[in-house]
Parts: structure tokens; sequence; C-alpha cells
């Protein structure tokens, strides 16, 4: 059987009325493949995959067969499927809706590597196709939906790398180290990038490559030594930037810009969150 890709898959069967399916590569993950998607009648022939399968059903229930054994997958339930290993998927009832990513050898085995310190001996498997996991699930559907959504890069990607580790932690064959070494250099000049580029929208691919970390390592490293993720400490900079601004005069409606918030809601959840107050209110205090 030939392995097929996630589209080809698809492909090979369209959709129905009432069906609906979002699918797309991310580039900044080497074109990892994802999907979003609600199937009410569509049913998936038996198929591989030369990339490892990882999502969650977020509404109602999948069935599948996978290597002769039948399985449900339901919300709360983290579902993977290993390369190569032949499955299916129909729904149950009403249908189900699920998100889904494909990742490759490459990309797992550069986690796997990060976590453990040392590349793993063998191939990286996970250890059962479906299971109950509902923080994991919740997480994964929460980075899931700010890869599709996010206009901002660094936590998009902070918040996808962050759950894979643990969910490759928690579910994969896979010897876990202990906390991560402090890299104090790397992490010192990664924070001078973010703080001279306040406004800007860092990924943290330019940062790994700035620091000479990975992206997961780096996330760790930088926590470990800061306190805070690289995107908490580029938010936390643009707090103070736009409380120097609203103390200069600037009203809030341009600060929000100014300060590289990606709106004024935005900007208002996030001043409120560490100053205890609105940027307004903070505008007619001052």
């Amino acid at each position: 059987m030939n392995p097929k890709s996630q589209a080809e898959a698809l492909e090979n069967a369209p959709l129905n009325a009432g069906d609906s399916a979002k699918f797309w590569r991310e580039p900044r993950f080497g074109d990892l493949e994802c999907l979003a998607a609600r199937f009410r009648t569509h049913i998936y022939e038996r198929h591989t995959h030369e990339t490892y399968v990882i999502g969650c059903v977020t509404a109602g229930c999948e069935q599948f067969e996978l290597a002769g054994i039948q399985y449900a997958a339901r919300p709360g339930d983290l579902c993977f499927v290993n390369p190569e290993v032949v499955h299916d998927g129909r729904p149950e009832g009403d249908g189900y809706a699920y998100r889904m990513i494909y990742p490759s050898h490459a990309l797992l085995a550069d986690l796997a590597r990060d976590i453990t310190g040392s590349t793993p001996n063998g191939t990286l498997t996970f250890r059962s196709p479906v299971v109950h996991d509902h923080e994991l699930s919740a997480e994964f559907t929460k980075a899931h939906r700010a890869l599709e959504n996010s206009h901002a890069a660094l936590p998009a990607d902070e918040a996808m790398l962050q759950v894979l580790e643990r969910i490759l932690g928690r579910h994969a064959q896979l010897a876990v180290s202990g906390k991560p070494h402090g890299e104090r250099r790397a992490v010192r000049e990664a924070r001078d990038y973010l703080a001279a580029n306040v406004t800007e929208n860092v990924d943290l691919a330019t940062l790994a490559g700035i620091s000479g970390l990975s992206r997961s390592h780096l996330i760790r490293a930088f926590k470990l030594e800061m306190g805070l993720t690289p995107h908490a400490f580029l938010v936390d900079r643009r707090v103070r930037l736009a409380r120097k601004l609203l103390l200069g005069g600037d009203a809030p409606v341009s600060v929000a810009a100014a300060a590289g918030f990606a709106d004024q809601a935005h900007m208002t959840r996030a001043f409120k969150a560490r100053i205890g107050t609105t940027p307004g209110r903070f505008a007619r205090m001052s």
C-alpha cells in the first residue's frame, strides 16, 4: 500500500454536503501538514502515511481500524498513528470534528533529541493509538487553532512546540531526561534581540538562529533563565512600552499599534493582567 499525504487521502473521496475540511501547510515547521475538519458522512479508505499522525477529536466520535483493531476517539482523547501503519476512519452517529497534524520523522526526532539530550535509539513510536488525556487534548486544540488563526508567529510556535514535547514525554516510547541546562549566553542573545525588536512579529526560527539553540531547547532554556517564555517576555516588554507611551500622553487607541500589539483589545488584556488596570484608566490616572 502506497503512503498518502493527508491531502491525497481527502482527494480520493470528495466531501459531501455537511462535511468540511481545512487543510494547510505550516512553513515554520517544515511544511507541516495540518487539518481541521468536521465529518458527518466522510469515510477514509484504508491508507498509510509516511509521516506520524497526531491530533484530537473535539466533538462527536470517530471510529477507525488500525492494524486490524477497532478504536473509537471522542473529545478529551489524543490520537496517534505511527508511520506506514494501515488505518481508515469513519464517523459514528452524528459525526465528529477533529484537529490533526502530520509531523515528519525529522521534526519529532529533533524534539525527542531536545527532550532527552541525545539522539534517540531506534524509531520513535507512540504506545497506543488512542489515549484519554483531557489536559493535553485541550492544549493541543488551543495550539492547533493558534497555528491556524494567529498572525503572531511566536506564541503560536511556542504553544505547538511545548504541547508536542509534553505529548512525546507522556505518550511516546521515549526516555525523558531531567531539567534542561541553562544556556545563558544563548538566552541573553535571544533576550536582547527581543528587547530591540519589541514591535516586530518575531518568530521562533529567527530567535533559534540568533541563539544557536533549537526552537524547543530555546523555549525551555529561556524560561529557566528568565522565568518567562520568549513570547511572554516580548509581551511584557510591549506592556512596558505601552505604559511609557501612555505616560507621555499618547492615546490608548494609537498606543496599541505603536507598542506592537495586534489590536487594542489585545493590548488591554495584556496591560490589565500586568498593571492591574486598563490602558484607558491608567492614562486618566496619570
